[in-house]
């Protein structure tokens, strides 16, 4: 059997970051997905590409969404289409003519999802931003820092992927169950900055109660509490320790040779540098490789800091087969894992627009009509 959403069709308009990580996750979990690219991004020699994380499992054709036939080749693909996916800035798709209103006029079922940073209205709809923007809005760059430093950027994990492309997966999916029953579609309204704040949304809570203050680095969760920290090691490396619960606690320190008679109660707060310095002390006095020894295995909720060459080749990484072996970039399997209809990584489009002609004859498109389209330069 196929994946999940095996006999699901996507369209997907060109993006950048969030919203290829969306359509990727569906993609892996089945659903036939074919992009939209630009005819100005057709190689004039084309060669065929390495199998590639961002563009697996999907098909490329390439339009001309300036181009009247352009628009109506990407509305004809909508009509049988079951989603449809954008990531402009507001205003922009529907001046293309490929907008919410167009394409459910064409197929009144079709889910059509939305991914921007500040989300379709407000005052910042449709300023320019990244990643790094939509964290800070949220208050979450804001929260993570070391003591007496300045906030740190998290890549692009929050606001792109986990509060962009999988928020709007998600959105896709659940749009797709209630279309089921009712059938109509909808339009999503993806905002990278509120993904980002519902992920946050337990520290908000915390927040609230007084169990997060605003200091960088003074919080249980933020490298403040001396049993939810990174330590550095002899070689220069480094090492997580995690043993929040009082047993795994009592563990870990008789692992690294501490007496917790001798300690100060574990959640007095006026006394977490002093435990941190000792803990600090204490690693130093070994390599990472050494203390893995040690605490790995164990149950002092331990782990060593790994870079991601090294996390592509641990032990527990490799017996679960959690990276695709033999191709041409790392690339992690489908995830979740399905026990009766996992995901399949599928393969990537040979270059922009290599499947233009195969996608739009198996849409009812005529050899002509092909030909007409690319010759007005409609499609590439």
């Amino acid at each position: 059997m196929g994946g999940p959403l095996h006999g699901v069709r996507v369209i997907e308009l060109a993006g950048i970051g969030a919203l290829p990580f969306a359509s990727l996750k569906l993609a892996d979990m089945g659903a036939e997905v074919t992009r939209v690219d630009r005819c100005a991004d057709v190689p004039t020699d084309p060669q065929p590409q390495p199998h590639n994380f961002w563009d697996r499992g999907r098909r490329s054709i390439a339009a001309d969404l300036k181009k009247p036939g352009g628009v109506e080749t990407v509305l004809r693909l909508a009509q049988t289409a079951d989603v449809f996916l954008e990531s402009f800035r507001p205003g922009v798709v529907e001046r293309l003519g490929v907008g919410p209103d167009e394409v459910l006029g064409r197929n009144p079922r079709i889910v059509y999802g939305r991914l921007t940073g500040w989300g379709q209205t407000g005052p910042l709809a449709r300023v320019a931003g990244h990643s790094l923007n939509y964290e800070a809005l949220t208050g979450v760059l804001r929260a993570i820092g070391p003591r007496g430093g300045p906030p740190v950027p998290l890549l692009n994990v929050l606001g792109d992927f986990a509060g962009g492309g999988l928020q709007l997966a998600y959105g896709v999916v659940c749009a797709l169950l209630e279309a089921k029953n009712s059938g109509r579609g909808q339009v999503i309204d993806a905002a990278m900055t509120e993904g980002v704040m519902s992920l946050a949304a337990p520290f908000y809570a915390m927040h609230e109660s007084g169990m997060h203050g605003d200091a960088l680095g003074e919080n249980l969760f933020d490298g403040g509490a001396p049993f939810y920290n990174v330590y550095e090691t002899k070689d220069g490396k480094y090492v997580s320790v995690a043993p929040i619960e009082e047993h795994f606690w009592e563990l870990f320190l008789a692992k690294v040779g501490l007496d917790p008679a001798a300690l100060p109660a574990r959640h007095d707060r006026d006394h977490w540098s002093e435990v941190r310095e000792k803990l600090a002390a204490i690693f130093l006095g070994r390599t990472r490789d050494e203390w893995c020894t040690a605490l790995e295995g164990t149950d002092a909720c331990f782990a060593p800091v790994l870079t991601f060459s090294e996390a592509r080749q641990h032990p527990h990484h490799r017996a679960r087969g959690t990276f695709v072996d033999g191709g041409d970039m790392p690339e992690m399997i489908p995830t979740p894992r399905l026990s009766r209809t996992p995901g399949d990584p599928g393969t990537s489009p040979g270059w922009p627009g290599a499947d233009t002609d195969a996608v739009l004859r198996e849409r009812g498109f005529g050899v002509e009509e092909i030909a007409a389209l690319r010759s007005e330069g409609a499609i590439a």
